[in-house]
C-alpha cells in the first residue's frame, strides 16, 4: 500500500501545490486520477469559490456554496462534493497511474467524500497522494492504519515520489 500526504504551511498553499504536481505527472505522461482544488478570489471581498478540476481532464466543479455575507459555517455543497467523487470514480478505472486527493476532509474522515476512492485506489495498487488538514489527522492516521508517509509540502518531493511509487507500481504489473 502506497499513501502519502503533505500539509503545507499557509492557506491555500495544499491546493496550489496539488494542482502543480498533477500539471506535472500529465506533463510526463502520467495520469492521474482525483481531484485537484482552484480557489477563485470573489470580487465582493468574500471568502473564495471552491472549485474541483477532475483530473486528468476536467470538467471543473464548483464545491463552494454561497451563504450570504454574515455566514460563518461551512460552505463545502456536500451535493457537488458527492458529484465530484462520482466523476472521479469514473476515470479511476480508465487507466488511471495514481490518485491525487486535495483534501482528506471531515467529510473523508467521517467515512464519506472520497474515502471509498482512496480505499478503491489502495485495493488497485495504485499511488495514492492526499492533502490533509491537520485538524483530521487521527483520522487519516486510524484510516491508513498508520502507514501512510508524510512528504513536504515541496513540488520536486511530493512528484519525484508519486514518480517513484508509479514506476514501482509498473515493474511490479509486468
Amino acid at each position: 500500500m502506497q499513501i502519502a500526504y503533505t500539509v503545507a504551511p499557509g492557506r491555500g498553499d495544499t491546493d496550489k501545490l496539488l494542482f502543480q504536481i498533477a500539471q506535472t505527472l500529465i506533463a510526463e505522461n502520467i495520469r492521474p486520477a482525483g481531484i485537484v482544488q482552484i480557489n477563485t478570489e470573489r470580487p465582493d471581498n468574500g471568502p473564495c469559490d471552491m472549485d474541483v478540476k477532475v483530473l486528468p481532464d476536467g470538467p471543473v466543479i464548483r464545491i463552494s456554496q454561497s451563504l450570504g455575507p454574515e455566514a460563518r459555517g461551512c460552505r463545502l455543497n456536500p451535493s457537488a462534493l458527492e458529484t465530484s467523487v462520482a466523476a472521479v470514480d469514473a476515470t479511476l478505472t480508465d487507466g488511471a497511474d495514481c490518485l491525487i486527493v486535495n483534501k482528506f476532509g471531515k467529510h473523508e474522515a467521517d467515512g464519506r467524500g472520497f474515502r471509498p476512492l482512496i480505499a478503491e485506489a489502495l485495493s488497485r495498487g495504485l499511488p495514492v497522494l492526499v492533502g490533509l488538514n491537520r485538524l483530521n489527522e487521527a483520522a487519516f492516521a486510524e484510516f491508513t492504519q498508520g502507514v501512510a508517509v508524510e512528504i513536504a509540502p515541496e513540488n520536486q518531493a511530493l512528484a519525484a515520489w508519486l514518480r517513484d511509487a508509479v514506476n514501482a507500481g509498473a515493474c511490479s504489473t509486468s
